[in-house]
């Protein structure tokens, strides 16, 4: 047994008891060692629910946050999804274990270098550059799914643009105290949305974002 199989299992637990039903989705944060992602003083405190920070000013999402963005993306297993800030690389992880085929966007070139490795070090082929995530990435585009892990004070208009028909975009939108999610989905040339008020997201920075150094 791990050092951390009790602390998983109860985090698993702990999303049931609050609504997560997606047992694909389960079973990957079962797997996966979120520790392995969480910055050294704050190991064994990795699977609180709660978020914990990481390098360059960010975070590593709380659990819960996880699990509930990635269970309204509602990414069918072979999907192509686009992640907008890579930070530890956890969610990139969380949605290859689930079987999409991932691209993330990081800002910060540390970041992205230390997700990389440890992509390579569990073994997920997850497409990866550094750059402004609020343009999106168009080269690989449409994706099915975008999800972005920082908030707007808008929905960038290029994400919506790279959104296949039938594809959702889930992305936290306010101010820099308190967001809310909202869900995109499109169909043709039409995107409904849906709100779910009281998250707290870093800032997402970029030309489509908040302005950053």
């Amino acid at each position: 047994m791990g050092r951390f199989d009790d602390e998983r299992r109860e985090m698993i637990a702990l999303l049931r008891d609050r609504g997560i039903t997606d047992e694909r989705l389960l079973q990957a944060m079962g797997k996966i060692e979120r520790h392995l992602f969480v910055s050294e003083p704050f190991v064994n405190r990795s699977y609180d629910d709660t978020a914990l920070p990481i390098a360059k000013q960010q975070t590593i999402s709380q659990p819960y946050t996880v699990a509930f963005m990635t269970e309204h993306l509602a990414a069918k297993s072979d999907a192509k999804v686009l992640e907008i800030g890579t930070g530890s690389g956890y969610q990139a992880a969380i949605l290859a274990e689930i079987g999409c085929k991932v691209f993330t966007i990081e800002r910060h070139v540390d970041l992205l270098l230390q997700a990389r490795k440890m992509f390579e070090r569990l073994g997920y082929r997850i497409g990866s550059k550094a750059g402004d995530g609020t343009i999106g990435w168009s080269e690989f585009a449409p994706y099915d799914g975008i999800i972005v892990t920082a908030a707007a004070p808008e929905v960038p208009d290029p994400l919506l643009k790279q959104l296949a028909d039938g594809g959702r975009l889930v992305i936290p939108v306010g101010d820099m105290d308190m967001q809310d999610l909202v869900v995109v989905t499109r169909t043709g040339e039409t995107y409904s949305r849906r709100e779910m008020k009281g998250f707290k997201f870093v800032p997402l920075i970029g030309k489509k974002g908040w302005n950053g150094q």
